[in-house]
């Protein structure tokens, strides 16, 4: 049987997994008696933690909420846990840096000598993607605003500044009511999805350019999102493909390379293979010549099937491609063909 100590540790942990814990499944976890659970629960009330029993054919307990802050236990793989989120807290955006730095400071100092060892040689550095923008940061109160009317699903109304206004002399826009969805992130940035009642359509705000009003308005029951992923609607959306649409420009090529080698590098596009070394591919991109240049970064010979846009498009960068190693101006007409 495991020391008194290290019993409770592993009964406080279980009861804080999941609501409801029935007693015979309780002993039958830390492999003691329900006698044995039912003085270790008197213990832990003794300590501060609000456990409460319940009745009927599985009576068994339940960790509520208290008032005050009981003494925190951690496990050691909960300890390291908790010092990896904290230090990646610090790179998220979201105006917790400094507090996060600090938790993990205070953390640190109640941790027992061999967690503090564990913990010290962990060093864990987030990198992000490089930009030629740094990340906006957005206020810890305003995620938090977000997050409690989407909880709630309660309408939320908010000011919404337009895109780099510093000292914006036009007239202030009404604020924008909306029915929120979700708060996520993409590239760095914070956004909130959500239905904009006005526009009777779905938007992405970004939360640094927010500012909640309150109080908050009435209840809604939340409407399905398109696809019905948050996951796949944000990309969808990020992609220029707003609700599932496409592109603004698409075009198809035969490349002369493996399917599977190109099929890597490319994830959204529509790769068939047509032998050993070739294949069909079907792309997008926001321009035709931002088409072209992803198809000429692959270091394989390949002909353009369409549409006559990606043709030209081709055609302009094989120029400027001449052009930059031989001087000829891009603009030149081509050679007459022999």
């Amino acid at each position: 049987m495991p020391k008194t100590s290290a019993r409770l540790l592993s009964l406080l942990s279980l009861l804080q997994a999941r609501r409801d814990w029935p007693g015979s499944l309780l002993a039958e976890r830390l492999d003691v008696s329900p006698r044995t659970v039912r003085r270790d629960v008197d213990r832990l009330r003794e300590l501060g933690y609000p456990i409460t029993a319940f009745k009927g054919p599985d009576g068994g307990y339940r960790l509520d909420a208290g008032s005050e802050l009981p003494p925190l236990l951690f496990d050691d793989e909960q300890a390291v846990a908790l010092a990896v989120a904290l230090r990646i807290a610090t790179t998220t955006g979201a105006g917790i840096e400094e507090a996060a730095a600090r938790a993990l400071t205070t953390v640190r100092q109640v941790m027992p000598a061999r967690l503090r060892r564990r913990i010290d040689t962990l060093q864990v550095t987030a990198v992000e993607r490089p930009s030629s923008r740094p990340a906006p940061q957005v206020g810890s109160g305003v995620l938090t605003a977000l997050s409690a009317a989407v909880h709630a699903r309660e309408v939320l109304r908010f000011d919404y500044a337009p895109p780099g206004a510093v000292d914006d002399r036009r007239a202030p826009a009404p604020p924008r009511r909306t029915q929120p969805h979700h708060v996520v992130t993409w590239g760095g940035r914070w956004y909130l999805v959500a239905w904009d009642l006005d526009r009777e359509d779905w938007r992405t705000f970004r939360a640094d350019r927010i500012t909640p009003r309150t109080p908050t308005g009435p209840r809604f029951t939340p409407r399905e999102l398109p696809g019905g992923d948050v996951t796949a609607f944000v990309a969808d959306r990020f992609h220029g493909r707003e609700g599932g649409g496409d592109w603004p420009c698409r075009g198809e090529v035969l490349l002369d390379l493996p399917a599977a080698d190109v099929s890597r590098y490319l994830p959204d596009a529509v790769v068939e293979e047509l032998g050993t070394d070739r294949c069909r591919l079907v792309l997008g991109s926001w321009s035709w010549p931002g088409l072209a240049s992803i198809v000429g970064r692959f270091d394989a010979d390949f002909e353009v099937v369409g549409p006559a846009e990606l043709k030209d498009a081709v055609a302009r960068l094989a120029r400027r491609c001449a052009a930059a190693t031989t001087g000829t101006p891009a603009s030149a007409p081509p050679p007459p063909v022999a």
